[in-house]
Protein backbone atom coordinates (compact mmCIF):
# COMPACT_ATOMS: atom_id res chain seq x y z
CA UNK A 1 0.00 0.00 0.00
CA UNK A 2 1.37 3.40 -0.96
CA UNK A 3 1.43 6.36 1.38
CA UNK A 4 0.85 9.75 -0.25
CA UNK A 5 2.94 12.40 1.41
CA UNK A 6 4.74 15.62 0.65
CA UNK A 7 7.73 17.71 1.58
CA UNK A 8 8.57 21.36 1.32
CA UNK A 9 11.40 22.31 -1.00
CA UNK A 10 13.81 25.02 0.09
CA UNK A 11 11.89 27.68 -1.86
CA UNK A 12 8.63 26.77 -0.12
CA UNK A 13 7.14 24.69 -2.95
CA UNK A 14 5.21 21.60 -1.85
CA UNK A 15 6.42 18.48 -3.68
CA UNK A 16 3.99 15.55 -3.75
CA UNK A 17 5.11 11.94 -3.65
CA UNK A 18 4.12 8.40 -2.71
CA UNK A 19 6.23 6.22 -0.43
CA UNK A 20 5.86 2.47 0.05
CA UNK A 21 7.80 -0.63 1.01
CA UNK A 22 10.73 -1.42 3.26
CA UNK A 23 14.41 -1.78 2.59
CA UNK A 24 17.15 0.32 0.96
CA UNK A 25 15.82 3.52 -0.62
CA UNK A 26 14.87 3.51 -4.28
CA UNK A 27 13.90 6.86 -5.83
CA UNK A 28 12.08 6.81 -9.18
CA UNK A 29 11.96 9.94 -11.38
CA UNK A 30 9.33 10.02 -14.12
CA UNK A 31 9.39 11.58 -17.57
CA UNK A 32 8.14 14.93 -18.84
CA UNK A 33 4.33 15.40 -18.56
CA UNK A 34 4.05 12.13 -16.57
CA UNK A 35 3.57 11.49 -12.84
CA UNK A 36 4.35 9.03 -10.05
CA UNK A 37 1.86 6.70 -11.75
CA UNK A 38 4.49 5.87 -14.37
CA UNK A 39 6.02 3.47 -11.85
CA UNK A 40 2.82 1.87 -10.55
CA UNK A 41 3.13 -1.36 -12.61
CA UNK A 42 6.38 -2.21 -10.81
CA UNK A 43 5.37 -1.26 -7.29
CA UNK A 44 4.33 -4.66 -5.93
CA UNK A 45 7.60 -6.29 -6.98
CA UNK A 46 9.89 -3.44 -5.96
CA UNK A 47 8.39 -2.72 -2.55
CA UNK A 48 9.20 -6.25 -1.41
CA UNK A 49 12.85 -5.27 -1.49
CA UNK A 50 13.00 -1.48 -1.29
CA UNK A 51 11.41 1.57 0.24
CA UNK A 52 10.24 3.24 -2.93
CA UNK A 53 9.88 7.01 -3.37
CA UNK A 54 7.85 8.18 -6.40
CA UNK A 55 7.34 11.89 -6.78
CA UNK A 56 5.27 14.12 -8.98
CA UNK A 57 7.98 16.46 -10.18
CA UNK A 58 7.39 20.15 -9.64
CA UNK A 59 4.71 21.46 -12.00
CA UNK A 60 3.65 17.96 -13.06
CA UNK A 61 0.52 15.84 -12.56
CA UNK A 62 -1.65 18.94 -12.38
CA UNK A 63 0.06 20.32 -9.26
CA UNK A 64 0.13 24.09 -9.66
CA UNK A 65 3.43 25.88 -9.02
CA UNK A 66 2.77 28.10 -6.00
CA UNK A 67 6.28 29.45 -5.39
CA UNK A 68 6.61 31.05 -8.81
CA UNK A 69 9.75 29.06 -9.53
CA UNK A 70 9.38 27.14 -12.78
CA UNK A 71 10.15 23.42 -12.95
CA UNK A 72 13.46 23.85 -14.71
CA UNK A 73 15.83 20.92 -14.69
CA UNK A 74 18.13 22.80 -12.30
CA UNK A 75 15.25 23.43 -9.90
CA UNK A 76 14.06 19.82 -10.09
CA UNK A 77 17.58 18.60 -9.32
CA UNK A 78 17.52 20.81 -6.24
CA UNK A 79 14.11 19.36 -5.35
CA UNK A 80 15.71 15.91 -5.53
CA UNK A 81 18.44 17.13 -3.18
CA UNK A 82 15.72 18.43 -0.84
CA UNK A 83 13.92 15.06 -0.99
CA UNK A 84 17.06 13.14 -0.05
CA UNK A 85 17.74 15.55 2.81
CA UNK A 86 14.14 15.63 4.05
CA UNK A 87 13.95 11.85 4.37
CA UNK A 88 17.64 11.63 5.39
CA UNK A 89 18.34 9.09 2.68
CA UNK A 90 21.79 7.58 2.26
CA UNK A 91 22.87 4.84 -0.09
CA UNK A 92 19.92 5.54 -2.37
CA UNK A 93 19.44 4.08 -5.82
CA UNK A 94 17.96 6.75 -8.11
CA UNK A 95 16.48 5.80 -11.48
CA UNK A 96 15.37 8.42 -13.99
CA UNK A 97 13.37 7.95 -17.16
CA UNK A 98 13.63 10.57 -19.91
CA UNK A 99 13.28 13.91 -18.08
CA UNK A 100 14.07 12.02 -14.88
CA UNK A 101 17.43 10.99 -16.36
CA UNK A 102 18.23 14.63 -17.18
CA UNK A 103 17.22 15.63 -13.66
CA UNK A 104 19.57 13.01 -12.25
CA UNK A 105 22.48 14.16 -14.42
CA UNK A 106 21.86 17.73 -13.24
CA UNK A 107 21.76 16.49 -9.64
CA UNK A 108 25.11 14.74 -10.05
CA UNK A 109 26.61 17.92 -11.49
CA UNK A 110 25.30 20.11 -8.68
CA UNK A 111 25.42 17.85 -5.62
CA UNK A 112 27.69 14.92 -6.38
CA UNK A 113 27.34 11.27 -5.42
CA UNK A 114 27.56 11.40 -1.61
CA UNK A 115 24.01 10.27 -0.77
CA UNK A 116 23.76 7.78 -3.61
CA UNK A 117 24.75 4.15 -4.07
CA UNK A 118 23.64 3.57 -7.68
CA UNK A 119 22.10 5.49 -10.56
CA UNK A 120 20.03 4.50 -13.56
CA UNK A 121 19.05 6.18 -16.81
CA UNK A 122 16.24 5.06 -19.10
CA UNK A 123 16.27 6.03 -22.81
CA UNK A 124 17.83 9.46 -22.69
CA UNK A 125 20.54 11.47 -24.38
CA UNK A 126 22.73 13.86 -22.39
CA UNK A 127 21.85 16.59 -24.90
CA UNK A 128 18.51 16.80 -26.69
CA UNK A 129 19.41 19.38 -29.32
CA UNK A 130 21.65 18.36 -32.20
CA UNK A 131 24.38 20.36 -33.87
CA UNK A 132 27.58 20.08 -35.89
CA UNK A 133 29.35 18.34 -32.99
CA UNK A 134 26.40 16.27 -31.73
CA UNK A 135 24.17 13.93 -33.71
CA UNK A 136 22.82 11.95 -30.75
CA UNK A 137 19.98 14.27 -29.74
CA UNK A 138 16.30 13.85 -30.57
CA UNK A 139 15.82 11.99 -33.88
CA UNK A 140 19.48 12.65 -34.66
CA UNK A 141 18.10 15.79 -36.33
CA UNK A 142 16.67 18.27 -33.82
CA UNK A 143 18.77 21.40 -34.19
CA UNK A 144 18.31 24.82 -32.59
CA UNK A 145 15.91 25.95 -35.32
CA UNK A 146 13.74 22.86 -35.02
CA UNK A 147 13.81 23.11 -31.23
CA UNK A 148 12.64 26.75 -31.34
CA UNK A 149 9.84 25.83 -33.74
CA UNK A 150 8.68 23.08 -31.42
CA UNK A 151 8.48 25.54 -28.52
CA UNK A 152 6.14 27.69 -30.60
CA UNK A 153 4.05 24.61 -31.41
CA UNK A 154 3.75 23.82 -27.70
CA UNK A 155 2.47 27.34 -27.02
CA UNK A 156 -0.08 27.00 -29.82
CA UNK A 157 -1.41 23.49 -29.01
CA UNK A 158 0.36 21.88 -26.10
CA UNK A 159 -1.31 18.48 -25.98
CA UNK A 160 -1.16 17.73 -29.70
CA UNK A 161 2.42 18.94 -29.99
CA UNK A 162 3.55 16.61 -27.21
CA UNK A 163 1.86 13.70 -28.97
CA UNK A 164 3.41 14.58 -32.32
CA UNK A 165 6.87 14.73 -30.78
CA UNK A 166 6.57 11.03 -29.99
CA UNK A 167 4.58 10.07 -33.06
CA UNK A 168 6.71 11.60 -35.81
CA UNK A 169 10.04 10.24 -34.69
CA UNK A 170 12.02 7.06 -35.27
CA UNK A 171 9.31 4.55 -34.33
CA UNK A 172 7.07 3.86 -37.33
CA UNK A 173 4.50 1.99 -35.24
CA UNK A 174 4.01 5.07 -33.06
CA UNK A 175 3.25 7.11 -36.18
CA UNK A 176 0.73 4.53 -37.38
CA UNK A 177 -1.05 4.37 -34.02
CA UNK A 178 -1.15 8.16 -33.74
CA UNK A 179 -2.64 8.55 -37.21
CA UNK A 180 -5.21 5.86 -36.37
CA UNK A 181 -5.95 7.78 -33.15
CA UNK A 182 -5.60 4.51 -31.26
CA UNK A 183 -7.09 4.28 -27.80
CA UNK A 184 -3.80 4.81 -25.98
CA UNK A 185 -3.07 7.99 -27.90
CA UNK A 186 -6.54 9.38 -27.21
CA UNK A 187 -6.13 8.59 -23.52
CA UNK A 188 -2.80 10.44 -23.50
CA UNK A 189 -4.40 13.38 -25.30
CA UNK A 190 -7.13 13.64 -22.68
CA UNK A 191 -4.54 13.55 -19.88
CA UNK A 192 -2.35 16.20 -21.49
CA UNK A 193 -5.32 18.50 -22.01
CA UNK A 194 -5.92 18.58 -18.26
CA UNK A 195 -2.41 19.83 -17.45
CA UNK A 196 -1.41 23.47 -16.97
CA UNK A 197 0.80 23.94 -20.01
CA UNK A 198 2.86 26.98 -18.98
CA UNK A 199 5.11 25.36 -16.37
CA UNK A 200 5.58 22.28 -18.54
CA UNK A 201 6.66 24.42 -21.49
CA UNK A 202 9.15 26.22 -19.23
CA UNK A 203 10.36 22.81 -18.13
CA UNK A 204 10.81 21.60 -21.70
CA UNK A 205 12.76 24.72 -22.64
CA UNK A 206 15.18 24.08 -19.79
CA UNK A 207 15.63 20.47 -20.90
CA UNK A 208 16.57 21.54 -24.41
CA UNK A 209 19.06 24.08 -23.06
CA UNK A 210 20.84 21.47 -20.93
CA UNK A 211 24.01 19.60 -21.86
CA UNK A 212 25.32 16.77 -19.67
CA UNK A 213 27.94 15.28 -21.96
CA UNK A 214 30.64 16.38 -19.52
CA UNK A 215 28.83 14.80 -16.55
CA UNK A 216 29.00 11.25 -17.93
CA UNK A 217 32.72 10.82 -17.33
CA UNK A 218 32.42 12.07 -13.73
CA UNK A 219 30.06 9.25 -12.68
CA UNK A 220 31.87 6.66 -10.56
CA UNK A 221 28.80 4.88 -9.17
CA UNK A 222 27.39 1.71 -10.73
CA UNK A 223 25.05 2.86 -13.50
CA UNK A 224 22.17 0.96 -15.09
CA UNK A 225 21.28 2.00 -18.65
CA UNK A 226 18.08 0.79 -20.31
CA UNK A 227 17.21 1.89 -23.84
CA UNK A 228 14.47 1.05 -26.31
CA UNK A 229 15.65 -0.77 -29.40
CA UNK A 230 13.03 1.18 -31.38
CA UNK A 231 12.99 4.37 -29.35
CA UNK A 232 10.94 7.24 -30.73
CA UNK A 233 13.89 9.58 -30.19
CA UNK A 234 17.26 7.81 -30.06
CA UNK A 235 19.12 5.20 -32.06
CA UNK A 236 21.02 2.42 -30.32
CA UNK A 237 24.27 4.22 -31.17
CA UNK A 238 23.27 6.84 -28.61
CA UNK A 239 22.79 4.17 -25.95
CA UNK A 240 26.19 2.67 -26.65
CA UNK A 241 27.88 6.08 -26.64
CA UNK A 242 26.41 6.96 -23.24
CA UNK A 243 27.48 3.58 -21.88
CA UNK A 244 31.01 4.04 -23.20
CA UNK A 245 31.40 7.33 -21.32
CA UNK A 246 30.28 6.06 -17.88
CA UNK A 247 32.94 3.95 -16.20
CA UNK A 248 30.72 1.47 -14.37
CA UNK A 249 27.78 1.25 -16.76
CA UNK A 250 25.69 -1.81 -17.54
CA UNK A 251 23.67 -1.39 -20.73
CA UNK A 252 20.47 -3.23 -21.64
CA UNK A 253 18.76 -2.60 -24.97
CA UNK A 254 15.17 -3.84 -24.99
CA UNK A 255 14.62 -4.77 -28.60
CA UNK A 256 11.28 -3.86 -30.11
CA UNK A 257 10.44 -1.23 -27.47
CA UNK A 258 10.03 2.52 -27.72
CA UNK A 259 11.02 5.46 -25.49
CA UNK A 260 9.46 3.64 -22.51
CA UNK A 261 11.22 0.27 -22.68
CA UNK A 262 10.42 -0.49 -19.04
CA UNK A 263 6.70 -0.33 -19.78
CA UNK A 264 6.88 -2.82 -22.65
CA UNK A 265 9.08 -5.41 -20.93
CA UNK A 266 7.96 -5.04 -17.35
CA UNK A 267 9.12 -8.37 -15.95
CA UNK A 268 12.52 -7.93 -17.52
CA UNK A 269 12.81 -4.40 -16.15
CA UNK A 270 12.02 -5.54 -12.61
CA UNK A 271 14.50 -8.40 -12.90
CA UNK A 272 17.22 -6.15 -14.27
CA UNK A 273 16.62 -3.47 -11.66
CA UNK A 274 16.58 -5.86 -8.71
CA UNK A 275 19.70 -7.60 -9.99
CA UNK A 276 21.35 -4.18 -10.25
CA UNK A 277 20.46 -3.23 -6.67
CA UNK A 278 21.50 -6.66 -5.36
CA UNK A 279 17.98 -7.54 -4.22
CA UNK A 280 17.59 -10.50 -6.58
Amino acid sequence: MTSPTQFRADDGEIIHLHVAGDGPPLVLLHGWTASHQEWFPFLAALTRHHRVYRWDARGHAGHLVASGNAPTVTRMARDLHNLLEHFDLHGATVIGHSMGALTLWQYLRDFGEARLARVGFIDQSPRLVTGPDWEHGIYGDFDEQRSAAFLEQLRDDFAESVLRLGAYGLNSRAREKYEENARGWEKSRQWLQTLPAGPLIDCWQSLTEADYRDVLATITLPALLIYGGESNFYRTETARLVASRIANAVLHIYEGTDHSPHQWQRDRFVADLLAFTGAA
